[in-house]
């Protein structure tokens, strides 16, 4: 008899071996038709996999994660099914499971069109509406390198020879088209039933640019009708948010071929820079933060013994003079510890927080630059507080705290906190780890954060803590982070004088609230759809007159206003252009300006003013008094409205 434990604690007995399909039927017909494999003692596979010997199991339907990544993953091998139906000479080479969908590659001797792509689509579904099985075989590795010659697979004959002599090597079959699978993959094709193309890109056979360049297809793939349609929306709002086009048309920045992942800043995006890098300067003044200043090329030796230079040499800039080696800084934690060494510090300076906006370099695959998102050049409100074992707690959460009002300030509330736990590859010991580990955890529950864990996700050098963005959208963004090292001091000789007189090593705290500025501007951008808050924008009000009768008033208007608050000027702009003014309304609208005066003969006459707030809104005619009182209460409030 072989026993299966189902999730509830109940309990099936079968006389032999027994397929999960099997199991699910034994439960009920809803669920055997529902049923898209299984877990078996936490191990995901088909329907069709037999159990010979007692075990948990867990029926795996599209309500489940897992289910939603078996409709992914088959519905890859259904687009390289469709592909090979339509295009017989086309090679297929890998298609897994990506973030809301899938890829596949392909060799081809043309490129795919937007209307090759519709065909695809259309014959997946004819292929899905056959609702044919799919099948499992498993070979030796080199019968299946035959077979997959033999039909003229090259790529997938190159991926199975990678593998060991004498291993075996599963295949899925569905209709006429057969690949190479680990799997596991949904009963039949009749599963996938709510999919989309989306667009094809380029890509190098086993990501080496000495090889042949791919055609990648991307698709998207949800359990029901509705999850697609949800997740198209979003695709359409997140184009419209696309801060790579909104930094163009609010000429904000721009990324230019004479230096690539770095960024050219105008005028304005250089102010909403100086507003976002302002306003985190004065956290730190506020917070007992002191700001410093590090080098940005420093020697090799000190990149060797932080254990840097062998984890990111690959991504470090590197250069050469007088026969010593530098590295442009990837990050801002050896300088400030060279900082904190100089000059002999006591318990009674701890703990010591430093800041520093600094500029790092880090040389990413072209392949992976993004905007402003994904750069090689960018800066971090970057800081590391040191302090005593004794101290971590209290300085955590001090930290969460400070953080979530930063947040809010750009209007964001909503926080995912995970804490990421040590690698496999680390320096330091198991014991310093626990310590590490358990102060975050303490200090989370201590904040009253619910928050997850992301297992073998923290640093080399220390665990951390992920404070991550949902936006107005539902994307996530991960921005601050907490980490706790003990190596990295020990490894740079860091020490303090104890209140025993004795020398000891302090902890490093490293922690950054919005990260890269580049980043987080772009999300800022992202988030409002360009239509930045008052005290963000870079330009703030807009003066506009009617008739050139008016233009001495207008200018009045704006100096006035620039002048309106004691600790602040505003950015004030005024349109003289001979235009109709519906035309210049438009124009400064277009610029998701926060405020617009409209200033005509009854204005002047008045001394009041005509004020339209973004959106359209219509405030009607005010005294200039009252519209100052109006935006500094906006200010002061950091509205995000």
């Amino acid at each position: 008899m072989i026993q299966i434990t189902l999730p509830d604690g109940s309990r099936r007995e079968f006389p032999g071996p027994v397929t999960v399909a099997e199991v699910a039927t034994s439960i009920g017909a809803g669920l055997a038709k529902a049923a898209l494999g299984g877990k078996v003692d936490g191990r995901l596979v088909d329907t069709s996999h037999r159990i010979e010997t007692d075990s948990h199991l867990a029926i795996v339907t599209s309500r489940d994660p897992e289910g939603l990544e078996l409709i992914r993953h088959s519905t890859a091998h259904l687009l390289a099914y469709a592909v090979k139906s339509l295009f017989p000479d086309a090679q297929v080479t890998i298609g897994p499971v990506i973030e809301h969908g899938f890829y596949y590659d392909f060799s081809y001797r043309r490129p795919f069109t937007p209307e090759d792509l519709a065909a695809i689509e259309k014959k997946m579904a004819e292929l899905a509406s056959q609702d044919e099985p799919v099948l499992r075989r498993v070979l030796p590795r080199d019968e299946a390198v035959a077979h997959f010659l033999s039909i003229g697979e090259r790529y997938k004959a190159e991926i199975i020879g990678s593998i060991p002599a004498g291993e075996q090597v599963s295949l899925y079959r569905e209709g006429a088209f057969e690949d190479l699978c680990r799997g596991p993959h949904v009963p039949s094709t009749g599963r996938l039933k709510f999919f989309k193309l989306m667009k094809v890109a380029g890509a190098y056979w086993r990501g080496d640019h000495r090889n042949e360049m791919l055609q990648r297809i991307y698709g998207t793939a949800w359990a029901t009708r509705e999850d697609l349609q949800n997740h198209l929306t979003m695709l359409e709002e997140a184009e419209r948010r696309d801060h790579r086009r909104l930094g163009r048309e609010l000429d904000l920045f721009h990324i230019d071929d004479h230096a690539p992942g770095l960024v050219f800043w105008h005028p304005k995006g250089w102010t909403l820079w100086q507003g976002v890098e302002q306003y985190m300067r004065k956290v730190y003044r506020d917070n007992g933060y002191q700001e410093v200043k590090g080098p940005q090329i420093i020697d090799r030796t000190l990149w060797e013994k932080t254990g840097h230079w062998d984890k990111y040499r690959e991504n470090m800039f590197t250069t050469e003079s007088e026969k010593r080696d530098y590295a442009l800084k990837p990050m801002n934690c050896p300088g400030h510890i060279l900082i904190f060494k100089q000059g002999i510090k006591s318990y009674r300076d701890l703990p010591l927080r430093f800041g520093e906006f600094g500029q790092c370099h880090r040389n990413e695959p072209s392949g992976g630059l993004h905007g402003i998102m994904r750069v090689r050049g960018f800066t971090q409100d970057d800081g590391h507080i040191f302090c005593t074992e004794d101290q971590i707690l209290a300085e955590c959460v001090a930290y969460t705290a400070l953080l979530q009002r930063v947040y809010a300030d750009f209007g964001f509330r909503d926080i995912i906190y995970k804490i990421a736990t040590r690698p496999a590859q680390r320096i330091g010991s198991d014991d310093i780890w626990d310590k590490a580990e358990h102060a975050l955890m303490e200090s989370l529950r201590a904040s009253g954060c619910q928050f997850e864990i992301s297992p073998g996700e923290g640093a080399f050098y220390g665990p951390k803590i992920e404070y991550t963005l949902k936006d107005a959208i539902g994307r996530h963004w991960q921005c601050g982070t907490i980490q706790v090292d003990f190596s990295m001091p020990e490894r740079l000789d860091a020490e303090y004088v104890g209140e025993d007189g004795a020398r000891h090593r302090p902890v490093m705290l490293h922690r950054a609230i919005v990260g890269s500025l580049e980043r987080f501007i772009g999300i800022l951008i992202e988030e409002s759809a360009g239509a930045l808050p008052l005290w963000l924008a870079p330009v703030q009000v807009a003066v506009l007159n009617i008739t050139d009768a008016q233009a001495d008033y207008c200018r009045e208007i704006a100096a006035t206003l620039k002048n309106s608050l004691p600790n602040q000027e505003l950015r004030v702009v005024t349109d003289f252009r001979n235009e109709k003014i519906t035309y210049k309304i438009r124009e400064h609208s277009m610029q998701k300006l926060p405020y617009i005066l409209v200033v005509g003969d009854k204005e002047k006459a008045a001394g009041t003013v005509a004020v339209r707030a973004r959106g359209g809104q219509d405030l009607g005619v005010m005294s200039l008094q009252a519209f100052v009182q109006r935006v500094s209460g906006d200010l002061a409030s950091k509205s995000v409205a």
